[in-house]
């Protein structure tokens, strides 16, 4: 199925619509960041446009932590739209399989049977909107949205969870780089995105010696 500027402009404002009232880390705004990284690694990475660009565009229309960890909401809403829209059967299925996978705890126990150029594309694109400056603030604004403390010198940090714990990690906020966003810049498999990743990565690094910094009072 060729491109289709019609149906990227109808799943944009579906997406707009349906994230109104989400989370500041989970909103439109998010999914916009996601989709222009997506279209900036496709220049080189290639892959079906079409594909790419609705799965971006879908990725988080329903992200399973804000639906009591239901992962079949986001990519049954997705498959119900983009049937509304006649979008072929093939391309839905692709969609559909990269909403499934693309998230970081999917990829905490076995590997899936999937894959493909898109979801490579796709998933880098999310993680980098996970890393450096705006995944930051992401981060604690959502820390903030489950009340949870800025940091906590007593508790550990805990890696290679699996994806049942890491669902139930109550963890302070500071301690979630150390669970998933520091490992991010290693699982990014785009050329393009690994460029982008490492900036990103010394930023956060930067970030954490300047926030132990101020908390301990090392002046």
């Amino acid at each position: 199925m060729a491109y289709s500027k019609d149906i990227i402009d109808k799943t944009i404002v579906f997406v707009k619509k349906t994230l109104t009232d989400a989370e500041g880390g989970h909103d439109w705004f998010h999914i916009q960041r996601v989709y222009n990284n997506a279209l900036l690694i496709a220049k080189d990475g290639g892959g079906d446009l079409l594909i790419i660009s609705l799965a971006a565009l879908l990725h988080d229309i329903a992200d399973s932590k804000f639906y009591d960890c239901d992962e079949t909401i986001g990519p049954q809403l997705a498959q119900d739209f983009l049937e509304t829209l006649q979008v072929e059967k093939a391309v839905i299925e692709h969609v559909i399989n990269i909403i499934h996978h693309i998230s970081f705890k999917n990829t905490l126990e076995t590997k899936s049977a999937f894959h493909s150029k898109e979801l490579d594309i796709v998933q880098d694109a999310d993680r980098l909107d996970a890393i450096g400056a705006i995944g930051i603030a992401r981060c604690f604004n959502y820390g903030g949205y489950k009340n949870r403390s800025l940091y906590n010198p007593s508790i550990k940090p805990v890696v290679h969870l699996t994806k049942k714990t890491y669902k139930k990690n109550t963890a302070p906020t500071i301690k979630h780089f150390y669970e998933k966003h520091l490992l991010l810049k290693d699982q990014i498999k785009t050329p393009t995105g690994k460029v982008m990743a490492e900036e990103r990565h010394v930023f956060m690094e930067q970030y954490l010696d300047q926030f132990y910094k101020e908390w301990h009072g090392d002046w």
